[in-house]
């Protein structure tokens, strides 16, 4: 059953993702004053990457979750909470601070991290 669980929430991150992307990514070019990278139409190869790496994601997260008893709710939340303080936040801070990283870009991932982790959580813990 946890397959299944991770495959929905492979498609449904995915999905979310890219919905989060459109909405979101004129904001970031707003408050990067256009310093930002335009991002174009994904091609074919784009998208079956995203959803190769958003399974990666999926499959990680069901197997922490597991192995540390935490794949039902409320501890999957919270989980996806320290994962995404642990790993994102750390590594866009990190990016923000030392690469030039514009900050609005690195907020906009991070808010694509937080929503598909969220996300990942909720269906692998209500799905396995």
């Amino acid at each position: 059953m946890i397959g299944i669980g991770i495959a929905v929430a492979t498609v449904a991150g995915f999905i979310v993702s890219s919905v989060y992307y459109m909405v979101f990514t004129p904001l970031e070019q707003r408050a990067s004053q256009g310093r930002a990278v335009e991002r174009a139409k994904p091609g074919a190869v784009q998208i079956v990457s995203e959803l190769v790496r958003t399974a990666v994601l999926a499959t990680a997260f069901a197997w922490i979750a597991a192995q540390s008893g935490l794949l039902a709710l409320p501890g999957a939340l919270l989980l996806a909470l320290v994962l995404w303080i642990a790993f994102p936040v750390v590594l866009l801070t990190g990016s923000v601070m030392w690469d030039r990283a514009l900050v609005a870009t690195a907020v906009l991932h991070g808010g694509d991290w937080l929503v598909k982790l969220l996300l990942v959580a909720l269906i692998t813990a209500l799905i396995h």
